[in-house]
């Protein structure tokens, strides 16, 4: 019986990946810089151990940008699709962006981020919990 795992890909298809196991928590995140790194209102993204997840192609094609201190967004150099973002204080830990995946994660979004920097001209319409930054309300 083989291991179950998801492929993804950016637009190109010059990165690819499998994801082997089921990624962590889905969040969307409405921060100023996922919103403007993703060109959408809000970014889906899903933690991934590095140990899960297999780079198939491309991997010296990806170009990061740290967007804040220590903050890592990854991107295909030839199309600019984002595939994921890092921490560096958090070195196995990759956030995939969930637009990247050929198939279904298996998990469903359980809250929104920084909702305090949302696109005025989008409006949240599911029961989620909204969060300002990035932790939730106590």
């Amino acid at each position: 019986m083989s291991e179950a795992f998801l492929s993804g890909r950016c637009m190109c298809g010059d990165v690819r990946f499998e994801v082997h196991g089921k990624p962590g928590p889905v969040a969307y995140c409405h921060c100023q810089t996922c919103r403007r790194a993703n060109g959408t209102a809000f970014a889906a993204n899903a933690p991934v151990r590095a140990r899960y997840l297999k780079w198939i192609s491309g991997r010296d094609g990806i170009r990061e940008y740290e967007s804040s201190p220590g903050k890592f967004r990854a991107f295909c150099s030839c199309c600019g699709s984002p595939v994921y973002s890092r921490r560096a204080d958090d070195p196995e830990t990759f956030r995939i962006r969930l637009g990247t995946l050929d198939g279904d994660p298996g998990r469903r979004a359980f809250a929104h981020f920084w909702v305090s920097e949302k696109a005025p001209w989008f409006e949240i319409a599911d029961e989620l919990p909204q969060n300002p930054a990035d932790t939730m309300d106590e």
